[in-house]
């Protein structure tokens, strides 16, 4: 049976490095694999470079966009069923839609309160998920919260976990790299944006209690490209006296991201909630040792094969990664045993079960709820 998948590209769009778009091209290259027909809709203000499958260009404001301009296409183009990788919908679509809701902070982010917002983007979710002919989840964790949040029967909603794209491997990084990022000979690694649920301040305190000879000869490199977050955390590390020995490198190319990592003596993620936590995964199939947070979705994802934290007690933090950059037998066993649960999140696992549950919801088949296995 000829298939034909549609997907919302705009997060592909040149320049972006979000979770969301390595979702969206693992999707797209699993799709791709089984020669499914694949066309991704981008908004045509924007650049698009290497998109998998065939774009079409929409206009138009944002709202008009998802529920005006998106149905027509889809009715026009004639798609069999269409993947949203946000939790918002066409509520007028022709085809069966499936949509995935990584996280529940466009609710409630977390320690920021805004309770008329908040109900208002509770019922609108409620409302983009009762017609979904699924939902993914990207981790039990995020499931119940799903469930619990939004007041949705537990077999609606499918988790399938963020798969890996092979570039994700064990590299080092070249000697151009390091001087472009300002890495030095060693450094430890956190990659992703500066909001205040990533919990970056007691990290740079953590990092300021390490004892002396351990500080000096790492360089902590914060990747990310939050321009508006990034003053508070240099302002911090300065009072700190950390000065040079904190890196801000800017935003990583996905190119050069896999030997970043592999480089790494650590890769820290101390974030207190977590959808998934993808930066965790890749750095364990690139060779680094992890030190993470024991909330959200990361024991999940990380299992035994990370030192896991209380994200909230600094000299916990300080003393994981003093075991980890101060104890070669310690990293040597943690890279092991990141490799081997790396490769647990192949391709079939993840974004090839996103295909079967599109295949399923396209042909009206049962879509089965729970762990993808």
């Amino acid at each position: 049976m000829s298939l034909r998948i549609a997907v919302d590209g705009r997060e592909l769009r040149a320049g972006a490095r979000t979770g969301i778009r390595r979702y969206t091209l693992e999707v797209l290259r699993a799709a791709a694999a089984r020669g499914l027909e694949c066309l991704v809709y981008v908004d045509r203000a924007t650049g698009f470079d290497g998109v998998p499958g065939e774009t079409r260009s929409l206009g138009g404001f944002t709202q008009w966009w998802d529920q005006v301009a998106l149905p027509a296409a889809l009715r026009r183009d004639a798609v069999d069923v269409f993947l949203s990788p946000y939790y918002k919908r066409p509520l007028a679509a022709p085809c069966p839609t499936v949509i995935t809701i990584h996280d529940l902070f466009f609710i409630g982010y977390p320690g920021r309160p805004r309770p008329l917002y908040d109900a208002t983007m509770t019922r609108l979710a409620r409302l983009y998920a009762a017609g979904a002919r699924a939902i993914i989840a990207d981790s039990e964790h995020s499931r119940q919260a799903i469930v619990d949040r939004l007041g949705l029967p537990a077999e609606r909603v499918v988790v399938i976990p963020v798969g890996l794209g092979p570039e994700f491997r064990p590299v080092t990084p070249s000697a151009a790299q390091r001087e472009r990022y300002g890495l030095g000979s060693r450094y430890v690694l956190y990659v992703g944006n500066f909001r205040p649920h990533k919990n970056l301040p007691r990290l740079l305190r953590a990092w300021a209690a390490l004892a002396a000879p351990l500080r000096s000869s790492h360089r902590l490199v914060l990747a990310g490209g939050d321009l508006a977050g990034r003053p508070a955390l240099a302002a911090l590390a300065t009072s700190l006296g950390l000065g040079d020995g904190v890196g801000f490198p800017g935003l990583i190319d996905d190119a050069d991201l896999p030997a970043l990592y592999g480089g790494a003596a650590a890769v820290v993620l101390p974030s207190l909630e977590e959808g998934f936590g993808l930066p965790a995964l890749e750095a364990m199939a690139c060779g680094a040792p992890v030190v993470a947070s024991r909330r959200g979705a990361l024991p999940e994802v990380v299992g035994d094969a990370g030192l896991l934290v209380d994200p909230e007690v600094e000299p916990a933090l300080t003393a994981a990664l003093a075991r980890v950059l101060g104890v070669p037998q310690e990293r040597a066993a943690l890279v092991r045993r990141g490799l081997a649960r790396a490769a647990f999140f192949t391709s079939a696992r993840t974004a090839g079960r996103v295909v079967d549950l599109l295949q399923a919801a396209a042909m009206g088949q049962p879509v089965l709820a729970g762990r993808a296995g």
